[in-house]
């Protein structure tokens, strides 16, 4: 936020000296967020001599010396440097397995974690709607916290979850489907380094606009797993051996539209949305991790063998529609006026059977927010076959009837 918007803010704030402070705090947890976040998107080389000693002393808590560091440019690379079996999850911990040390590590982080969730009455994984006023996560937070809103909800919604949508189901998650795509069942127990900042910074802000909040021993133990974090890609720790990648080379994102607390989300039309050195990496079309013939070569017969609707939508999105129809000789059944969108029309077209693997209507349709470009973005929908109108598509589309859909007075 500027200068002269945080001015604004604090005088509509007035008198109310709790109001005031609770603005401050906000602004000082958003730059805060958003230097995780840039951590998190950080496509500079690795500082190995910072990550090899945050890890050491890790290994030190459970009475290790320090490992041999084995370094790898990206998770695929990694898990080749690996070479173990898929964890397998269930029964006792086994001693002699190859990743008991993991397991041990991932012990002391939920312990911590428990410790500082009580200090600050906090969960570091409950999502935003539990126990919290939906305002949060419905306005700006400056307009919740004048509304009544909790600075700990406002918190929690704009600084944890708003990194997790980003970082954990963005960037991490295509990575992920980059590395499954080409290893189904790749090691587990890992830790993801930058990627990790999450659930870092949830803690981590509120140390610093709270300090003395943490018991110094946790405090110790917090600061090292964000030193990792602040230096390093995924990491494998092994008995005596740890596996450390660099950071991602590639980090594409994007705005998400109309979101209150900074939230982006991984999209590249052109290339990896998230990519290492060596080339591997993974796709994503506006926060949707697809396979890399999204990007690259989406065809009307391809987008047929897809079995997932969404990569079939991204893939569809990517060919642009007016070419999806023409090329799969889609026919057009009905098109109206659409009454929650003004304006703009509702087109319904029949699915043949050999283009869905089923029998299937598709309404194309306009969004009614507009997209950070100034654009509204044109889509399809998945409808019954037996529906033969474009607003009772719609409506379907809602849970509504096509009179009910045809009552509005603008969607969104």
């Amino acid at each position: 936020m500027s200068a002269r918007n945080r001015q604004r803010a604090r005088r509509r704030a007035g008198i109310n000296r709790n109001l005031t402070d609770q603005l401050d705090h906000w602004y000082r947890a958003a730059e805060l967020r958003d230097d995780w976040l840039w951590t998190a998107l950080s496509t500079a080389p690795a500082d190995r001599d910072r990550a090899e000693r945050a890890i050491t002393s890790l290994y030190a808590r459970l009475g290790r010396p320090r490992p041999r560091f084995h370094w790898a440019a990206s998770p695929r690379q990694a898990v080749d440097l690996l070479d173990e079996p898929p964890i397998r999850y269930g029964g006792p911990p086994d001693p002699g397995c190859p990743w008991h040390l993991a397991q041990q590590l991932a012990d002391e982080v939920h312990a911590l974690r428990r410790r500082l969730d009580d200090r600050i009455g906090s969960p570091g994984d409950a999502p935003w709607w539990v126990g919290r006023n939906p305002l949060v996560a419905t306005r700006p937070p400056t307009e919740a916290l004048d509304a009544g809103a909790r600075l700990s909800d406002v918190l929690d919604v704009g600084v944890r979850d708003s990194l997790y949508r980003t970082v954990r189901d963005g960037v991490r998650a295509v990575v992920l489907s980059g590395l499954v795509a080409a290893v189904p069942e790749p090691p587990g127990l890992r830790w993801h380094g930058q990627h990790d900042a999450p659930w870092l910074a949830h803690y981590d802000v509120r140390r610093r606009l709270w300090p003395g909040r943490y018991h110094p021993a946790d405090d110790r133990q917090l600061d090292l797993w964000a030193e990792v974090a602040r230096s390093c890609g995924w990491w494998w720790p092994r008995e005596g051996v740890c596996v450390v990648t660099e950071r991602t080379t590639v980090a594409h994102t994007e705005p998400v539209p109309g979101a209150y607390h900074g939230e982006r989300r991984s999209h590249n039309g052109h290339g990896p949305a998230a990519g290492y050195a060596d080339g591997t990496g993974g796709h994503a079309w506006h926060g949707t991790a697809v396979p890399e013939w999204v990007v690259h070569g989406p065809t009307v017969e391809r987008i047929a063998r897809e079995r997932n609707v969404e990569v079939r939508r991204c893939a569809i999105e990517h060919l642009g529609w007016d070419a999806y129809l023409a090329q799969a000789r889609l026919r057009l059944l009905a098109e109206a006026p659409d009454p929650g969108n003004p304006g703009c029309r509702l087109q319904l077209y029949d699915l043949p059977r050999q283009v869905w693997g089923r029998p299937a209507r598709v309404l194309l349709a306009v969004n009614g927010s507009v997209e950070r470009d100034g654009r509204r973005r044109r889509y399809g929908l998945t409808v019954p076959a037996h529906l033969d109108d474009p607003v009772a598509a719609a409506g379907w589309s809602y849970g509504l009837t096509g009179d009910q859909y045809a009552r509005l007075l603008r969607r969104t």
